[in-house]
Formats: C-alpha cells, structure tokens, sequence
C-alpha cells in the first residue's frame, strides 16, 4: 500500500510539471518510468517480503518468472498512478487550449 500511494503521489507531482510541449511522447515516458520503477522496486523486496533467496526457491530459481510475476502484479496495480498522472495533464491542456 505504501508503494501505491508513492508512485501516486510521484504520478501526481509528474503530471503537474511535465512540459506540455512533450505531448504524448513526453507522457509515455512518464507513464513507462513509473511503471519500471515500481516494478523494479517491488522486484527488489522479493516475494511477500521474504529474502531474495528464498523468494528464488518459491520461484524454483527462475527470474523470468519472478519477474513475470512481480510485471504481472504491477501492471494490476498501476491504475490509479496512470489516472493521477494523466489528470493533471488533461486538465493542463484543456486550460492551454481555451
């Protein structure tokens, strides 16, 4: 939960001060740098907490698939980092377009 509410919090800041003469280029990046470090970072915590080297015996030592899995588990929970990251940059561009 506390890694949900800071990729958040950092979405919102991002979406805040992304120039908006990057567009959609600029957004993808955001939205692709979030993401990797969240998964990254909940890659690097290991299964539930548990040790990296027992998180590779659960894992029958395969990385892709502790990989895959912690991918698959961010990508469940990034909704709410993409919505705050692309609010306040559509509320941005309405306000520049009007």
């Amino acid at each position: 939960m506390t890694l949900l509410l800071a990729t958040t919090t950092a979405a919102l800041i991002l979406g805040t001060i992304l120039p908006l003469r990057w567009g959609v280029i600029g957004f993808l990046a955001a939205t692709a740098l979030l993401f990797l470090t969240q998964a990254a970072i909940r890659t690097a915590m290991g299964f539930e907490g548990t040790p990296l080297s027992e998180t590779m015996l659960l894992f029958n030592n395969s990385w892709g698939a502790y990989i895959g899995y912690n991918l698959q588990i961010t990508f469940r929970s990034f909704a709410l980092p993409l919505l705050a990251l692309a609010t306040p940059l559509i509320f941005r561009l309405s306000r520049d377009r009007s």
